[in-house]
């Protein structure tokens, strides 16, 4: 009876084998990578999480402090005011939720509003750079 082995096909079955294995070992190393980068991401935001309150606390305060100095008339102050409100609104949001949860509440607002968010994404995309750079 003839045989069907074929020397070629063994030896090409073995060389896709042995690719199969290293893209899959790659696949595994780059996802455990990510993971990792993402972790340190969330671990550093954490850190500075109260760091970055406690500066909106204090541009608040600073605003308010200022506001009825504003030569813009009772409007300017107004706005000024609720700027601060925010501002500390803000504070308290930054201290109270921790990265997951954040980054949670934004993913729910981009899904309802994609405009504005893509906006608000550049100016805190280019304050984070900012920030970060001078740390």
């Amino acid at each position: 009876m003839p045989s069907n082995f074929d020397p070629k096909e063994s030896r090409l079955e073995d060389k896709v084998g042995e690719v199969r294995e290293v893209v899959t070992v790659g696949a595994r190393e780059a996802r455990t990578a990510i993971s990792d980068a993402a972790q340190h991401a969330r671990e550093t935001i954490d850190e500075k999480r109260s760091s970055w309150a406690d500066k909106l606390d204090s541009t608040a305060s600073t605003i308010r402090d200022r506001a009825d100095d504003l030569s813009g008339g009772r409007r300017a102050q107004d706005l000024a005011r609720g700027t601060a409100s925010r501002l500390s609104g803000a504070a308290d949001y930054v201290r109270t939720h921790d990265t997951g949860r954040m980054l949670g509440d934004i993913e729910a607002t981009v899904r309802k509003n994609p405009g504005p968010a893509l906006m608000v994404a550049a100016a805190f995309g280019f304050l984070l750079g900012r920030a970060l750079r001078r740390a």
